[in-house]
């Protein structure tokens, strides 16, 4: 029986500070933190894209070629597999 007293009053106790700060945090104004941690994330964000290091025109224009010449190259290995595998398959089946 003195263990469960004790369990009760540990829950008692716990449930007690566990309201207590949830009652601290509803009077502390909210917005204040809100804009405070917006404005830090900003200012984060603008030193980040001062460290970019942007491509040239000309840098630019060759990887975008190098993109579409992958794009076509497995487009066109992909469209070989379905072709192959759909005469596979119509051979067996039909």
């Amino acid at each position: 029986m003195a263990k469960n007293s004790n369990e009760k009053k540990a829950k008692t106790t716990a449930v007690a500070m566990a309201e207590k700060r949830a009652a601290q945090r509803k009077n502390q104004p909210k917005q204040k933190r809100e804009k405070g941690r917006m404005k830090e994330y900003f200012k984060g964000v603008k030193l980040e894209m001062k460290k970019v290091v942007w491509p040239t025109r000309n840098e630019m224009g060759a990887y975008t070629a190098v993109v579409l010449a992958t794009c076509a190259a497995f487009a066109l290995v992909f469209w070989g597999v379905d072709s192959g595998v759909l005469a596979a398959i119509k051979a067996v089946c039909f």
